[in-house]
């Protein structure tokens, strides 16, 4: 049976270049995974929020992210090849076993806890917390530690904000143990957490000199882009059920980031960001790159790729609506292929209607 969505989606991408092999690979490409839920926001907190907002509070008052060592148990270990297969570490970390009693917890190494700082940031999902790291080499130590059990993986320079999901919380876990609930096991919101790492260097890695600011100033903005960014993955994961490593998903959240820093979105700084500042050159290692799929996107279909988000960030510049939840509910029910097309404008008004 014939899909006409489908068939067009075929004709816009033949239109930019793609036929053949080719074609078919942009198609499971630009497939549209983001689910419809009927929600009512703005969202209720998730449960984590309140232990974040003592911790927030705990910040305040020590000055530093210094305490919690005596939360996240990850943060009692140091940066070591393997330490993730280590008895001690798994016992720590997947049984909850003290890290007082493990001659291995060493501790995690930060050079300015004192620069960094926790806040509870609203979303039309719901809050979500923040920890704000303002020295370079702790940001990469918090992202190892929290996300990368604590193993010395490669923290590419452009990256400057993650996103921790699914995060077992054993403080929560006493917690629940000491108030005598039995069954926190059965519900993983009772004890899983989720938060975003955020760092304050050049969005993208991109100079202030090749956006034509200064220095404090754009890293100003880009903290408030990064932050933005990090925030609608967090609404499309919690409303749509969908947070990928994708250029829609990418390109929904620069949107959002850029239009909260400038009060308007522009084309060319999300082009600059993803190495697309001189299309139709792409510039060899940009961000881009970072999302070709699994399996990638063969070199072919990267170009059609390039060809598609440079038309679909100028749609959007014109479309340029807020980026609130019924804005996030209108571009989500778009494919790449529909927000390139001459038809983006209409299509977003409909899907905004």
């Amino acid at each position: 049976m014939s899909d006409p969505r489908r068939e067009w989606r075929a004709s816009e991408l033949r239109r930019l270049g793609a036929d053949g092999p080719v074609l078919e690979e942009c198609l499971r490409y630009t497939e549209n995974v983001f689910e419809r839920p009927t929600v009512a926001f703005p969202l209720a907190d998730e449960l984590f929020v309140a232990v974040w907002e003592d911790y927030a509070e705990q910040n305040r008052r020590t000055g530093s992210i210094g305490f919690l060592r005596d939360h996240l148990v990850q943060l009692r270990f140091p940066i070591a090849p393997g330490i993730s297969e280590s008895a001690a570490y798994r016992e720590a970390t997947r049984k909850g076993r003290s890290p007082d009693e493990i001659p291995e917890a060493t501790g995690l190494v930060l050079h300015a806890p004192e620069r960094a700082f926790i806040c509870i940031h609203p979303t039309a999902a719901g809050r979500i917390p923040l920890l704000m790291v303002g020295h370079r080499d702790d940001f990469v130590a918090l992202v190892r530690a929290l996300s990368k059990r604590n193993e010395p993986a490669e923290v590419p320079g452009s990256m400057g904000a993650c996103m921790v999901a699914g995060y077992n919380n054993w403080h929560r876990v006493r917690m629940l143990q000491t108030a005598g609930v039995q069954d926190w096991m059965e519900r993983k919101e009772q004890y899983q957490d989720r938060f975003i790492i955020l760092s304050d260097g050049p969005y993208s890695g991109v100079s202030a000199a090749s956006m034509g600011l200064d220095e404090e100033e754009w890293r100003r903005l880009s903290l408030i882009i990064r932050r933005e960014h990090e925030c609608t993955h967090y609404f499309t994961r919690r409303v749509f059920s969908s947070m990928r490593n994708h250029l829609l998903d990418e390109l929904i959240a620069d949107y959002c980031g850029i239009h909260a820093a400038l009060g308007t979105f522009r084309a060319d700084w999300f082009l600059r960001f993803v190495g697309l500042e001189n299309f139709p050159e792409y510039r060899a290692g940009a961000r881009l790159e970072n999302y070709r799929g699994e399996p990638p996107l063969s070199d072919e279909a990267f170009v059609v790729l390039q060809r598609l988000v440079h038309r679909a960030a100028g749609n959007l510049e014109r479309f340029n609506r807020p980026p609130d939840a019924r804005f996030l509910a209108a571009v989500t029910r778009c494919t790449l292929e529909e927000l390139a097309s001459d038809d983006a404008t209409r299509l977003l008004a409909e899907a905004d209607g």
